[in-house]
């Protein structure tokens, strides 16, 4: 980080040895006249990546500091805190959030800064002119993944204290907590060397402290430990630590700490204390953006009761922070002025000579710098009407018709041609005929294409009923040939008009649905060809579609099963036994079997009328 600050202020007439036209003026060391060689501006960035819910240490600022500018880099949850090495809070101690403003501290006034505009992305900061009077400790509140804390100040040259950065110490041994502060470190240290005169700072590698060594002079001063401090919290484990002054090595009288060696100041573990759990406080979450990009609008923030415990901070019952009044979860915002709806014309003339018709008016969305914006800036709700009718009173009313149709009714002879005959307003579409009044003019008119001259065509009679009464069927008409003259009609043969494209003489038709209907197939072959066969048929109950229904009248349904061939089965007669005699009948009538010769002649013929014989009679 290259850091610059202004080496000189030139006041035009008052020097800073408050005499005019001295040229004197305040050098960044706030020496008048000075050359900025008695001082060096120490500065750095704390990035360390954190975990835990708790303070962390950021750096120590020495005492004589001046200059002094803490400020986050990007606006977080996160908060600053400071306090004194002694223990005592300044700013945000105690997990208690002070307000931005001014606190007294380490010897200076410090001016506490929180930017709260939602668009703001600035972060909170400590500023301090100084100089200090004891070492001061910064500490980060963490929330949320830190987005890094520049800081910066400015020592005597004459100091051998470097930025004071915590050790990074392993995660097991760090302490976090509400109340306690944790010690971590990446920060990236610069120095400015004054020698040449007020030169830009020198960067350094990162976590890596810039080394001075103190003057090589016996040491009349020692550090001495005269106590500990306060508990850094008062509840939910907080530390304390040893406190060292600098004092006269031989009569131990306490002394400026400036007369002691900085590098060898002791240090000492601190002490946990406080482990009692903290009260519930509000834990306070950031507004939301507006509800309203213009006008008054809404915004929300989350509030939970929490409390520190066992290094932990934990959501409980809002019935544990009642000792403190609840902060507001929503409130009323504007981020500008809303646009609004302005009348831009006159309304234009009616769009209708006479009766009802329309007429508009512009209508525009301006916002609050007079420029046009679209029309959802502005409340829809307030629109003025830029559409409205009008009546311009009633128009005349007359009789419109078109020409007379080029096409006559009938090839030749007499026939009829028609035109179009409305009664209308000027601007009002069809009246009933009767609105006009007067004579309605002719919507047809005789026309005569001349005489018929023996003209040979197809002419078709009416069609027949329906065949079905329900359902699908077909129907017929007459479609003859005819010659038609002045005479009459002469019926011709069917090819006289084969030049001429038939007309149909049969259609189909289709009625209402009959519903369900039984449907059979036909009968199969007798199952024997004499004496008692039968045979079968399927039937279906089928609707109009051919599914297979259950709406058929049972009582209707036709028979699956009848009786075939009744006739007496006549017993298989020997391939031999033959009639050798043309009019064996005649000897059967004659009943001339019972002889032996004609039961001979006749075998096949007497064979028969013995079996008839022979079968029972009187069957059933």
């Amino acid at each position: 980080i290259i850091i610059s600050l202004p080496l000189s202020f030139h006041l035009t007439n008052l020097g800073c040895d408050e005499y005019l036209g001295s040229g004197q003026a305040m050098d960044a060391c706030g020496v008048c006249g000075g050359d900025n060689t008695t001082c060096r501006l120490v500065s750095g960035v704390f990035k360390h990546s954190l975990s835990k819910v708790g303070y962390h240490k950021i750096v120590e600022i020495p005492e004589g500091a001046t200059k002094i500018n803490v400020t986050e880099m990007v606006k977080s949850r996160n908060y600053l805190a400071l306090r004194s090495r002694s223990g005592r809070s300044i700013i945000n101690g105690n997990w208690a959030i002070d307000r931005p403003g001014k606190y007294q501290g380490g010897g200076t006034m410090f001016t506490y800064r929180r930017p709260n505009e939602i668009s703001s992305t600035a972060g909170e900061s400590f500023l301090a002119e100084g100089p200090t009077n004891e070492i001061l400790e910064v500490y980060m509140i963490f929330q949320q993944p830190n987005p890094g804390v520049h800081y910066e100040y400015i020592l005597p040259s004459e100091k051998t204290v470097g930025p004071q950065q915590p050790n990074h110490r392993p995660e097991e041994n760090t302490v976090t907590g509400q109340g306690g502060y944790d010690h971590h470190s990446n920060a990236r240290q610069e120095n400015v060397d004054t020698a040449g005169g007020g030169r830009y700072p020198t960067r350094l590698p990162d976590n890596q402290v810039p080394v001075i060594q103190p003057p090589r002079r016996e040491r009349e001063h020692n550090w001495k430990m005269t106590g500990v401090t306060e508990c850094s919290a008062s509840c939910g484990k907080g530390f304390r630590y040893p406190v060292f002054h600098c004092v006269h090595r031989l009569n131990h009288v306490q002394a400026s700490d400036a007369l002691c060696d900085s590098s060898s100041r002791p240090s000492a573990p601190e002490e946990a204390c406080n482990l009692q759990p903290c009260p519930a406080f509000w834990d306070i979450g950031e507004w939301s953006e507006c509800s309203k990009t213009c006008g008054l609008g809404m915004q929300h923030r989350q509030v939970l009761c929490r409390q520190v415990y066992a290094n932990r901070t934990l959501n409980v019952h809002t019935s544990r922070c009642r000792h403190l009044e609840r902060p507001e979860t929503a409130s009323t915002c504007q981020l500008k002025i809303c646009s609004e709806w302005q009348i831009r014309s006159e309304w234009t003339a009616c769009s209708v000579p006479c009766g009802l018709g329309q007429r508009s008016r512009e209508v525009r969305c301006v916002s609050n710098v007079g420029d046009f914006v679209p029309d959802e800036e502005c409340n829809m709700n307030l629109r003025p009407v830029d559409v409205e009718n009008c009546d311009m009173g009633a128009c005349a009313k007359s009789w419109f018709y078109t020409d007379w149709g080029n096409k006559c009714s009938a090839e030749c002879g007499m026939g009829v041609r028609t035109r179009g005959v409305l009664c209308l307003t000027n601007h009002v579409s069809n009246l009933p005929l009767e609105k006009c009044g007067s004579e309605r003019p002719a919507d047809s008119q005789v026309c005569n294409n001349g005489p018929c001259e023996n003209r040979i065509e197809w002419f078709t009679g009416p069609w027949s009923q329906c065949s079905a009464e329900c359902g699908a069927g077909s129907q017929q008409r007459s479609v003859v040939c005819l010659m038609r003259s002045d005479e009459g009609f002469t019926v011709m043969p069917p090819y006289e008009c084969s030049s001429l494209e038939r007309p149909l003489g049969q259609q189909s038709c289709h009625l209402e649905a009959c519903g369900a209907k039984w449907y059979h197939t036909d009968w199969s072959a007798c199952s024997k060809t004499c004496e008692g066969g039968f045979r079968v048929r399927e039937v279906r109950c089928l609707t109009d579609d051919m599914l297979s229904s259950e709406g058929c009248d049972q009582q209707l349904r036709p028979a699956e099963r009848e009786e075939c061939s009744p006739e007496p089965c006549v017993p298989s007669i020997d391939e031999n036994c033959k009639d050798n005699y043309y009019n064996c009948n005649v000897v059967v009538q004659a009943r001339l079997c019972v002889y032996d010769y004609y039961k001979t002649t006749c075998c096949a013929s007497c064979s028969r009328v013995a079996h008839r014989q022979s079968t029972p009679r009187g069957r059933s």
